[in-house]
């Protein structure tokens, strides 16, 4: 019997993979960061700033993941009990999942290792942490906040699918006028907008954007050049800031809501949306069996599990990893997160029953 032709959109796949792989290059420059702080008395040198690129120009990939879920879900007939039936679970059951097999696993390396994951080992204190792994509060875990954001996200998803689904795109185009005000004043200047614009502010924006991205017809928006150009001018402001508002004692960092953020990812977004269109000759891309592709494609299948279990591993790692030459340190923190990840997701995925659980996609 012939294999069924996948409906994978590929330069979507592309995205989540770029997003959860910076997401863990974002919390290995959290904990390597402090190596190069004292840079910046000298004059930023070229390792502060990579530090500070990965810090800031790199924190895209909630916003990406965002987006995604816009391009994928919004526009679409389908009710709210048929959404929430297939996408609450989706989400739940992974965050349960790895939640309890790693907290576990923490408790366990804390008792026989000595590293503090936890103090005590009474019933009390381990119902304690676990509280403390799903509220995102314990050692290791906080990147699980993300869960609550989108499951947040999920649960108003169904209103902004009914208004887009009846709605031309210049509706949708109102809408996001008002979000990128929010972002500007609520994320980068810090200040209150006179009017209250509560409705508009992220991460719902990047979920109505990337809607509307994915399904724009605009000129300018389906050009590859000003997708480049709007992706590397963002990144240059992103870095002026962070070099001007930062000290050799405290590194700036600029909500992932912020404006200059937001025209980044929008970046590149249609970056990879229009990269055919720069008419590059590139095998490893367009042969859809080629290694780059498949390794990507699984990175994005992987990418939800991937962000619950990398918090454990970068803890792990930051324990035992000799201190070496920055570079070569984040290099190979960064490549054991994203192998160690990957290759427990892989494991899991062929145990029966259990791959239900993790995540996979």
């Amino acid at each position: 019997m012939a294999k069924t032709k996948s409906k994978r959109i590929f330069y979507l796949d592309a995205l989540r993979a770029v997003a959860i792989l910076t997401v863990i290059a974002v919390h290995v420059y959290a904990v390597t960061r402090v190596q190069v702080m004292a840079d910046f008395a000298t004059g930023p040198s070229l390792r502060w700033l990579f530090s500070q690129f990965t810090g800031n120009n790199l924190r895209i990939g909630v916003d990406l993941f965002l987006m995604l879920a816009g391009a994928l879900s919004l526009g679409r007939e389908w009710s709210i009990k048929e959404f929430l039936g297939k996408r609450i679970p989706r989400i739940v059951e992974p965050f349960v999942f790895w939640g309890l097999l790693t907290g576990a696993i923490a408790i366990i390396i804390s008792y026989y290792f000595g590293y503090k994951f936890i103090f005590a080992f009474d019933i009390n204190s381990i119902l304690h942490f676990f509280y403390g792994v799903f509220m995102s509060k314990a050692p290791g875990f906080s990147p699980y906040w993300f869960f609550w954001m989108i499951l947040g996200t999920y649960l108003i998803m169904p209103i902004f699918n009914k208004w887009l689904l009846h709605s031309e795109l210049e509706e949708a185009e109102y809408f996001l006028v008002f979000w990128l005000i929010t972002a500007l004043f609520d994320f980068t200047l810090n200040i209150d907008f006179p009017i209250k614009l509560n409705y508009f502010v992220s991460p719902i924006g990047l979920v109505v954007a990337g809607y509307y991205l994915r399904h724009t017809k605009r000129k300018l928006l389906n050009n590859p050049y000003f997708a480049l150009a709007l992706t590397l001018l963002s990144a240059i402001l992103i870095m002026v800031i962070v070099t001007y508002f930062s000290t050799p004692t405290k590194f700036h960092t600029i909500n992932r809501y912020s404006l200059p953020i937001t025209l980044e990812v929008i970046g590149v977004f249609l970056l990879f949306k229009n990269f055919n269109k720069f008419g590059l000759n590139l095998g490893f891309i367009k042969n859809e069996n080629s290694l780059f592709r498949r390794f990507t494609s699984l990175v994005a299948k992987y990418s939800y599990g991937i962000y619950l279990i990398q918090g454990l591993f970068l803890c792990i790692y930051l324990k035992i990893l000799p201190s070496v030459e920055y570079f070569s340190y984040w290099i190979i923190f960064f490549l054991l997160v994203v192998f160690s990840s990957m290759v427990t997701m892989y494991l899991f995925s062929k145990v029966k029953y259990v791959n239900r659980f993790i995540g996979a996609k």
